[in-house]
Parts: structure tokens; C-alpha cells; sequence
């Protein structure tokens, strides 16, 4: 069975090249560039979602992240927050994410952290 990415991204062109790439790597995808699927979250049930930080609409990809680690009900699902915040780190791990992807970003780098991530379900 397919691994499933929730794939939510600021910018078009970036969603289009990362939802490919993990396609090919045998991923399904849902991808967005609003929060819409959070709202699904339990019916997508992904193993893995990755969020950026400057995301459309009124929340932050942390605030977005935060809010599904506070969740008993998806605390245990894997997040990773892409940026191109210098302090990504940091802000990766006060909202408690399991992982991050430093934009610009190499995409072999990004396939092997959505791997890594989604084998943690």
C-alpha cells in the first residue's frame, strides 16, 4: 500500500515539482496550497504531512503543526515544516515538528526526509 503525504506549500510552481517527485517515489499525495486538507486530516488519515511556514490563509505552517501535536488524536502523526527561515531549526522544534526541509532545497534531500518521516506512522 502507498505511503500518503499531505503536501501543503506557499508557491505553485514548488507544490507542482514536489507533489511529481514524491509521486514517482511512490507516494500519494495530497496536495494543496491552503489548509484545507487539515480539515480532513482523519479521513486523508496521511502518514506523513508537510507544511511551509508561510502558507496562505491566517496561520503559520508551526501554528498549523502545533495544533496537530496538541490534538490526541493526531499528536502521533509525523510533520515536517519546510522554510527558508534561517532559524528553521528552531521553529521546527518549538512547534514540536519531527522533522524540516531548509528551502532552497536539494530534491533527493527532501524524497529521504519525507521517507524517513513517514516510516515513523
Amino acid at each position: 500500500m502507498k505511503k500518503k503525504v499531505v503536501l501543503i506549500q506557499d508557491n505553485e510552481h514548488i507544490l507542482e515539482i514536489m507533489d511529481k517527485v514524491l509521486e514517482d517515489e511512490g507516494f500519494e499525495v495530497t496536495p494543496s496550497l491552503t489548509t484545507e486538507p487539515i480539515e480532513k486530516i482523519e479521513k486523508i488519515d496521511p502518514d506523513v504531512i508537510v507544511v511551509d511556514e508561510h502558507i496562505q490563509g491566517d496561520k503559520k505552517g508551526t501554528e498549523v503543526i502545533e495544533d496537530l501535536k496538541s490534538d490526541p488524536d493526531t499528536e502521533e502523526l509525523p510533520a515536517v515544516l519546510t522554510s527558508t527561515s534561517m532559524d528553521l531549526p528552531k521553529k521546527a522544534d518549538q512547534c514540536k515538528a519531527d522533522d524540516y526541509i531548509q528551502k532552497p532545497f536539494d530534491l533527493d534531500h527532501m524524497v529521504d526526509v519525507v521517507k524517513k518521516n513517514s516510516d515513523l506512522s
